[in-house]
């Protein structure tokens, strides 16, 4: 599925199926698979198949888009949305497992590498490791591939972007990564990888819960991507509400702004002012801030102090419409 496309109904499918071609992404991760992997740990190295990469893709996107399909015009349907989420979070949870099982591998390669031993069974056991190691690369990258198509298939019948219960999704096929704030700001303090770094211009926005006037917010937020095109944008990581809105805005394909969701983390009455400042400590840009509670007045006054630029909404003259055009209102998945 290019994502110029659109899905609306699961009869559509059959057709879209039969028009399209793999994307380069599953050609690349299901195409060329090495010669010879490890499928499980303490399993021989074998010559191991992986799926067809146009029926991986069909069979991913088939897999949320049936859900929506079932769902539709019964009462289960405000359910869709959440199940679609778990499909979707499925594969993210699993790409995280292997992700550490292929760093505690690598860091077991290191070790044997700085000692060496010139010994056969020395030299088999780090040969398996490193094979092992690459075979969980693969798989990962399988992995991710499909969670991205599935992510991708879940915000085209949703209406709103995919993101994890925690942690981090970073993968080249993000049309937006969606990053944890933790994540960002050890990454950012070590430079370790530069694919959970942003590396542009940050602008911050922050708003209530409580907000449905999409559209001058989408179009403030294109003005500042023509000004500023490589520009992250980081949100206060509300789930609704404003924060929603501009995640769906970085999550159209069209659009593909990095987004940096940044939670409450820890306890207390005075997290949330910590967070504030800890945005500001961010040298952003500019900043968009929607009227909501003394929490946005404060982080006004902090932006206002360090003299950023800021793009201020108020409440008043609020549309009724909640959403934007081709969404709907799916229960999201809350997570505290």
């Amino acid at each position: 599925m290019s994502r110029s496309s659109s899905i609306d109904r699961f009869a559509d499918l059959k057709t879209l199926y039969a028009e399209m071609t793999a994307t380069p992404e599953f050609r690349a991760a299901f195409g060329d698979p090495m010669p010879l992997s490890i499928a499980e740990p303490g399993d021989d190295p074998a010559e191991h198949e992986m799926p067809e990469p146009l029926a991986a893709q069909a069979d991913c996107g088939g897999i949320i888009a049936t859900i929506f399909d079932l769902f539709t015009g019964t009462r289960l349907e405000p359910l869709a949305a959440d199940l679609a989420w778990g499909f979707v979070n499925s594969f993210h949870f699993v790409a995280s497992k292997l992700e550490r099982r292929e760093d505690a591998l690598a860091d077991e390669i290191g070790e044997m590498a700085r000692s060496p031993d010139m010994s056969e069974v020395f030299t088999g056991q780090l040969e398996e490791k490193q094979l092992l190691c690459r075979s969980m690369a693969e798989q990962r990258e399988a992995l991710e591939c499909m969670r991205d198509y599935a992510a991708e298939t879940y915000r085209a019948l949703s209406g709103w972007p995919w993101s994890p219960a925690r942690g981090s999704r970073v993968s080249p096929a993000s049309s937006a990564s969606q990053i944890a704030a933790q994540d960002f700001l050890r990454q950012r303090a070590l430079i370790a990888r530069e694919k959970h770094m942003p590396q542009g211009p940050i602008v911050v926005f922050s708003g209530p819960a409580q907000w449905h006037d999409w559209e001058p917010i989408w179009d403030r937020l294109d003005q500042i991507r023509t000004r500023i095109p490589s520009m992250t944008l980081v949100t206060t990581g509300q789930r609704k509400g404003a924060d929603a809105i501009a995640a769906a805005w970085a999550a159209r394909p069209e659009v593909g702004v990095p987004l940096v969701a940044y939670g409450l983390y820890g306890s207390g009455r005075k997290v949330a002012f910590t967070r504030n400042r800890k945005l500001v400590e961010l040298q952003p840009v500019e900043a968009v801030l929607c009227e909501g509670s003394g929490l946005q007045a404060n982080l006004y006054q902090l932006l206002r102090k360090a003299g950023i630029p800021i793009h201020a909404f108020r409440k008043s003259g609020q549309a009724a419409d909640p959403v934007p055009p081709g969404m709907h209102r799916p229960r999201l998945r809350v997570v505290a």
